[in-house]
């Protein structure tokens, strides 16, 4: 019956995994639809971004409240599981704690389990008050409703019912390492500051029961990991996983540097010198598609972009903090990366349909996901990016897509246009000849 018992878990395991590893597959495929784009550089200040920020959470506290019970949650589930191991461990070879030879070690590590899954489930309930019942404005902005304002509600479920299992377990545990004389493999090991409180609800219990009950709860919190691995994809809270890889590869250059096209560059190049050749380095394909000025589509953003979105947290600070949202302005940056990982799922799709290859469905992300409104609302501020707590630049897909308006559709704002016809015409923005700018000192 044991080594059934060891089977079925690793039947349940290697299923969990591998659908874990089959999604993780197919959000490299979708990020990788993305242009290239060179983040190798700066190392040593990549590494200390990705310490700073995603490990260390030192965006997180500029909220001080919202940020220390992140950080709660963040180190306690991080911590926690690395009970996991020993589960595994457990659940493959029958075993019982196999990592109780550490001693008072292992002592200390069991009741600081503990007691961070009791902080978490306060600070969880602390979340789900602030957005259920405070209903702070960032959480029940127009731009966060339907899944996406469920999803959030159900991972802090997730997390009450697993730190609830945790502690239960530990509860049923204990009662049977105490009984007198011993029950089965059930060995003192561990310490328990927290679920000693709950043992005595098994007391006069049959200790057969409250090892089913044990067993019960063990089984249900394994499995919930696993689920709740794999619901990542599905889920806002992909940003576990990817806030390490996007604080790595995010823009290190000043806030409000732009990049530059380089089929821009070589056209001012033209330009400026007919004679000059910018593609030297590289001979024209006569056959190749010409560059697309800007974005209209997914895959006409930057790979960064496309990790970017998956990243997002939704937690609506960038939202918060946009002067174009706060004047009533269309513009909400968290719906911008939203509505780019959204499409990125939808084109993804259309890929594992079509046989790994995309077929043309009518759609993009500009018009059908985001509109034009919202793209000229932005006062490319960077409000938004100095706000996210992992690095995320809505700016950037932003200011992307105003270059396939302007420079591919020819469909800037009328202010935006008299200003370059101005700049055309007499060399400034302004709409009088050059000769004339000097008039103001000679008004006195």
């Amino acid at each position: 019956m044991q080594y059934l018992d060891n089977l079925f878990f690793a039947i349940i395991l290697a299923l969990g995994v591998s659908y874990f590893v089959k999604n993780v597959k197919k959000i490299i495929r979708n990020i990788n639809l993305g242009q290239a784009i060179d983040r190798s550089d700066r190392s040593s200040d990549r590494w200390k971004n990705m310490a700073m920020i995603a490990l260390g959470q030192s965006k997180m506290v500029k909220r001080p409240i919202a940020g220390f019970l992140h950080i709660i949650v963040y180190v306690g589930f991080v911590i926690i599981n690395i009970e996991v191991l020993e589960i595994i461990i457990d659940g493959l070879f029958g075993t019982h704690r196999v990592f109780s030879f550490l001693g008072t070690l292992y002592d200390i590590l069991i009741g600081s389990f503990e007691i961070l899954a009791l902080l978490v489930l306060v600070a969880v309930i602390v979340f789900l008050i602030r957005r259920n019942v405070i209903k702070l404005r960032r959480f029940i902005s127009s731009d966060l409703k339907g899944w996406p304002k469920s999803d959030a509600n159900y991972i802090l479920y997730f997390e009450i019912v697993l730190m609830s299992l945790f502690l239960l377990m530990n509860a049923a545990d204990f009662h049977l390492q105490h009984i007198p004389g011993g029950f089965g493999h059930y060995e003192q090991a561990g310490s328990f500051p927290i679920s000693h409180f709950i043992a005595p609800f098994f007391n006069g219990m049959n200790p057969t029961s409250v090892a089913f009950f044990e067993r019960i709860f063990w089984w249900l919190h394994i499995t919930g990991i696993l689920v709740f691995l794999n619901y990542l994809y599905f889920s806002k809270h992909l940003h576990i996983l990817l806030a390490f890889p996007n604080t790595y590869f995010a823009d290190l250059n000043p806030k409000g540097q732009f990049d530059n096209l380089a089929s821009v560059t070589n056209e001012v190049k033209l330009m400026m010198d007919p004679n000059a050749d910018p593609y030297a380095a590289a001979p024209i394909d006569e056959n190749a598609t010409p560059a697309k000025f800007g974005a209209s589509d997914v895959q006409d953003l930057n790979w960064v972009q496309l990790l970017n979105a998956y990243t997002c947290t939704e937690c609506g600070r960038c939202t918060s903090s946009c002067p174009a949202n706060q004047t009533g302005k269309k513009l909400s940056p968290r719906k911008i990366m939203m509505d780019t990982r959204d499409r990125l799922e939808e084109v993804g799709k259309n890929i594992d349909a079509n046989s790994g290859i995309f077929v043309p469905d009518n759609k993009s992300l500009l018009n059908d996901y985001i509109t034009a409104e919202e793209l000229w609302a932005c006062t490319s501020c960077n409000a938004c990016v100095e706000e996210c707590p992992v690095n995320i630049s809505p700016l950037s897909i932003i200011m992307d897509m105003r270059r396939y308006l302007v420079m591919e559709q020819s469909a800037a704002p009328m202010s935006l246009n008299a200003m370059m016809t101005n700049i055309e015409n007499n060399g400034a923005p302004w709409q009088y000849n050059q000769q004339d700018r000097l008039n103001w000192k000679n008004e006195n």
